[in-house]
């Protein structure tokens, strides 16, 4: 993605950083893979049995690609003893969730039935991971302001007005940005303003850097980036079944005591985010 007119050198990398690592876990299923492999490395039969809503075939092909990806490991004991297990990545990457769990429940609209942690993560990261989000949302970090023709000279440049204006669209409907109507000039909502703690960390991980350098970050920092807890989550024998979370009300010390982990498993079909998408 390319970002003219920007004033940091390195912020193409850097949108393309936060895009690859959004797009390692954003895939259906994977974060709750990651979940399922905290603690000690698994067999692939106790992966299934843990995940028994998950049909094989899918299991293999995610496993595979989290693999690929550097987040899974794949350690063969003998021909008969394989096992699976997080990298040290993945194991740093793990507390960004309760971060992301913490905007959604301060910034997503709750539907009818409050969603669980892990489908707040699974939520945000659709709308994080729409195309050309990642670099709209800096441009208009960096200006603060900018009309539709502006960013698409930065974000989509020699490709005119069209390509600029759908995505653009998307975001003002997820409540990401917002506009005073047609011929205005965009900006950051108070939800994507907001964001600033969840890119900063997601930029640090992806850079190798502690978690405490997001509040350093060129274009997110200078916010309260407070690193996520230690020991959130928690590894038992079975995922099960979640009960109903009632909204606004993951903390720190509920995640310690396994709370995300133990709502990893899907409970009949998912509610669209309600009308309106993020708060204002």
């Amino acid at each position: 993605m390319a970002t003219h007119d920007l004033p940091h050198d390195t912020t193409d990398t850097d949108i393309a950083r936060v895009t690859e690592v959004l797009g390692m876990i954003t895939p259906r299923w994977n974060v709750r893979i990651l979940l399922a492999l905290s603690g000690r490395p698994q067999r692939y039969s106790e992966i299934a049995d843990n995940m028994s809503w998950l049909p094989n075939s899918q299991l293999h092909l995610k496993l595979r690609a989290l693999c690929d990806a550097g987040l899974v490991e794949r350690t063969a004991h003998n021909s008969r003893h394989v096992t699976y297990g997080h990298t040290d990545r993945a194991k740093a990457l793990l507390p960004v969730l309760p971060l992301i769990v913490t905007w959604a429940e301060e910034h997503l609209e709750q539907p009818d039935r409050p969603l669980s942690a892990i489908e707040q993560i699974e939520d945000s990261l659709t709308l994080l991971t729409r195309r050309h989000a990642a670099a709209i949302l800096w441009a208009l970090k960096i200006r603060q302001e900018a009309s539709g023709r502006a960013l698409a000279r930065i974000v989509l440049p020699g490709s005119g007005l069209s390509g600029v204006y759908p995505p653009l669209r998307q975001l003002v409907a997820d409540g990401l940005v917002c506009t005073d109507g047609p011929g205005h000039s965009y900006r950051l909502s108070r939800a994507g303003n907001a964001l600033g703690t969840v890119f900063g960390t997601l930029s640090a991980w992806a850079a190798g850097q502690p978690f405490s350098q997001a509040a350093a970050h060129p274009v997110w920092g200078h916010q309260d980036a407070t690193p996520a807890p230690t020991g959130w989550v928690s590894n038992p024998a079975r995922i099960p079944a979640p009960a109903p979370v009632k909204a606004g009300h993951s903390t720190p010390s509920t995640w310690a005591r396994g709370e995300l982990f133990s709502h990893a498993a899907p409970v009949g079909p998912r509610p669209a985010l309600a009308a309106g998408g993020p708060r204002r």
